[in-house]
């Protein structure tokens, strides 16, 4: 047993690693040109954002490993070399909290500041921003938690009758449990509807925090992960569709290359008179609105010169480069078909298990039970898979809608960094939600137990699966929405009209 609890401990370690290593590689592959040596503060905080948000959706199945560790245990302390699951869930929200709320708005406001100031200016303004936002949430907070900070159960008395101790058991049944032949049902299992009662108490400030800010998450999670889910395998695969199919010659190249050049003059152009129009002061509604379309044909265009590179590879290498950019096709093909397995299997058992109640089956949680039987930590693999997987449908569908952290500025890296913070959270309760019956009996259980499901004015919100439902129902419109457009490919429009 102890050998297997170290094993524990060594995966851990590696895992938050690695975890690390590939957010660094994240970084470095994504930043802008313009960050490349700079803006080291906002990319240490980045770095350390998706490491604590991929950390914490692990830490779920890590829990789950941690309570197998110790099933034969009569209490968990008895077993040696195990994980402190719930110290370590609560450092994991205190630091997660501190990043979303403190540390990635300073940084922020940091990066946004006046490059001609001083340092020593350029940090007093982003700490006086910081100061001044945490102190009216605070207050906000302090309101709410002081009006309906309170958790409401509904609680039922029962009470049973006192006999003499039986001297032989052999009259116990499925039929008649209970001590006494006159009354075939316990006292306490007779209680009427009317001895429910609401029990209320008033929540700790810290618990009514993390329901807030799950609340927030939760209503994040809902859109981009209900997108996300569809949208994730439904790209792989229309890439694959749109693939160039087979390599042009140097002439219809050098035409696509002459078009590409005439668009990106046009741009620059639209670039220069928009930047002069700042300068002047002329930044309305219009100005705005040719901002935003320029962007947009910018990253038409980008993609356009990507699909040009790759249809006429050069260099000495250009047959291997197109053997590499066939194969990756492929790979996206294969990566979108497994990927829709699992959306649809997610899909399905939100359904079966979450929204019809009482659940038809309890399906991916016996999957994971079954699979434990097969192999130790064959489950818990599969269980940290589905649980990953609904993070990186967040992250999918924050591109989708235009929230894209990837080639872009710092502050639109810690921007969407904090919207995967937030998100995090409610994946992790999602999960512990989801297969309640695979992560009975942990730690992730103790902390989303009815806690946070009772609390005034939110239980509603739990207790008719509003974010269940808006997920679905946002993943089912997503699917024929991208089904039906996802494959077509986007043209410039040209919409933007820049004043005289």
């Amino acid at each position: 047993m102890g050998d297997f609890n170290l094993a524990l401990v060594i995966v851990a370690v590696v895992v938050c690693v690695l975890v690390l290593l590939v957010n660094l590689y994240l970084l470095v592959n994504y930043q802008h040109p313009d960050d490349a040596n700079q803006a080291y503060f906002p990319k240490m905080v980045v770095v350390l954002g998706l490491s604590v948000a991929a950390i914490s959706i692990l830490m779920l199945p890590a829990d789950v490993a941690n309570r197998h560790a110790c099933q034969h245990a009569i209490y968990n302390g008895a077993c040696s070399l195990t994980l402190p699951m719930k110290s370590l869930w609560l450092t994991v929200y205190i630091v997660d909290a501190v990043l979303v709320f403190l540390v990635i708005p300073f940084a922020m406001f940091y990066y946004e500041g006046d490059l001609d100031k001083t340092i020593g200016k350029r940090l007093k303004s982003a700490l006086v921003w910081v100061v001044t936002s945490a102190v009216v949430c605070g207050l906000v907070l302090g309101i709410l938690y002081a009006l309906v900070g309170k958790v409401d159960f509904t609680v039922r008395h029962l009470s049973s009758s006192a006999t003499n101790f039986p001297s032989s058991w052999s009259t116990f049944s499925s039929s008649q449990p209970c001590i006494g032949s006159t009354n075939r049902l316990c006292d306490a299992y007779g209680a009427p509807a009317s001895s429910e009662t609401t029990w209320t108490m008033r929540a700790s400030f810290p618990e009514y925090v993390v329901a807030l800010a799950t609340i927030v998450g939760s209503v994040l999670f809902t859109i981009f992960g209900g997108v996300g889910i569809a949208c994730l395998p439904l790209s792989l695969i229309f890439s694959f569709i749109r693939r160039p199919k087979a390599v042009i010659t140097r002439s219809q190249y050098i035409k696509e290359a002459t078009e590409l050049a005439k668009k990106a003059k046009e741009l620059k152009k639209a670039s220069q008179a928009l930047h002069q129009e700042e300068r002047s002061g002329a930044k309305g509604r219009k100005w705005r609105k040719n901002v935003k379309a320029v962007e947009k044909e910018l990253l038409l265009l980008e993609d356009d010169m990507q699909a040009l590179e790759e249809m006429y590879p050069q260099g000495e290498q250009a047959e291997s480069l197109w053997a590499l950019t066939v194969l990756g096709y492929i790979g996206k093909l294969v990566l979108g078909i497994v990927g829709l397995i699992v959306s649809v299997a997610w899909v399905a058992h939100i359904v079966i298990y979450l929204l019809i109640n009482p659940p038809l089956s309890p399906f991916l949680n016996g999957v994971f039970v079954k699979l434990d039987s097969v192999w130790g930590l064959l489950g818990t693999a599969a269980f940290a898979f589905f649980c990953f997987y609904l993070l990186l449908a967040v992250i999918a569908g924050e591109t989708m809608l235009g929230l894209k952290w990837g080639a872009t500025l710092m502050n639109s890296f810690l921007f969407n960094v904090g919207l995967i913070l937030l998100c995090s959270i409610s994946v992790i309760q999602f999960c512990a939600t989801a297969f309640a019956y695979y992560s009975q009996a942990t730690a992730a259980q103790e902390i989303f137990g009815h806690t946070l499901q009772s609390l005034r004015g939110i239980k509603y919100l739990y207790k008719y699966n509003v974010f269940q439902y808006g997920f679905v129902i946002l993943a089912l419109i997503t699917l024929f929405s991208y089904a039906a457009f996802g494959w077509k490919k986007r043209k410039p429009s040209g919409r933007f009209q820049l004043s005289s």
